[in-house]
């Protein structure tokens, strides 16, 4: 297992924590920081860590600034381990991330050893509690859908390119001509003000037009 960088500002916590980690045979070394600035410059140097933190209490302001840390520390894990974290939260956080696993502190002792183990390899391990939230749709009730700005073709199509169709795949199972794909992909493009396929999916998510069962499966 990778070193971990305990990160969490309950005292009770951190000492529970801590007593798990230490039954880790292939743990290497526990390191503890009180706030982002600390975990920075830390990692600045040991940049192959497990880093397992509270969102909720530590000190970064969103989801986009945790995507920038995965960037900046490429070779570094991490577990958000919180009380609760809004629907809204964990479905970008999902999109943005790859390297963030997700365990509820209510969660079992056997399914935090198992985060741990996973998290340490490498693998991303989200706990069925989240799991269980994101597969039902009917608990997203802080996701406010937007006003949608595109023809319901082209809404369709946002779709199926949100899910990862290619533009072939969708011209196929449209029957009509991958130019004529490409065309509408210009124009969702142009009206929604985006790039690139990711912050239309972001659009997508954001105004309901895929469920997050959907696109997690």
């Amino acid at each position: 297992m990778k070193t971990v960088v305990l990160a969490d500002n309950q005292e009770v916590t951190r000492f529970a924590l801590k007593q798990i980690l230490l039954q880790a045979d292939s743990l290497t070394e526990l390191v503890e920081v009180n706030d982002k600035k600390s975990l920075i410059a830390y990692l600045s140097d040991n940049s192959t860590a497990l880093v397992l933190f509270d969102y909720t209490l530590f000190d970064f302001a969103s989801v986009d600034e945790l995507a920038i840390m995965q960037s900046r520390f490429k070779n570094t894990d991490w577990i958000i381990f919180s009380d609760e974290l809004s629907n809204g939260f964990l479905s970008s956080l999902i999109f943005s991330t790859q390297n963030f696993s997700l365990l509820l502190k209510d969660c079992s002792l056997d399914e935090i050893k198992v985060c741990l183990r996973e998290a340490g390899k490498g693998n991303r391990y989200i706990c069925s509690k989240i799991s269980n939230i994101l597969l039902d749709g009917s608990k997203r009730t802080d996701i406010v859908a937007e006003p949608t700005k595109l023809t319901f073709t082209e809404q369709e199509i946002l779709k199926e390119i949100a899910l990862g169709k290619t533009t072939k795949e969708i011209a196929g199972n449209r029957f009509v001509s991958i130019h004529t794909i490409m065309t509408h992909r210009k124009n969702i493009f142009r009206k929604l003000e985006v790039n690139n396929v990711h912050e239309a999916t972001k659009y997508a998510m954001r105004s309901g037009l895929i469920d997050m069962a959907e696109y997690y499966i």
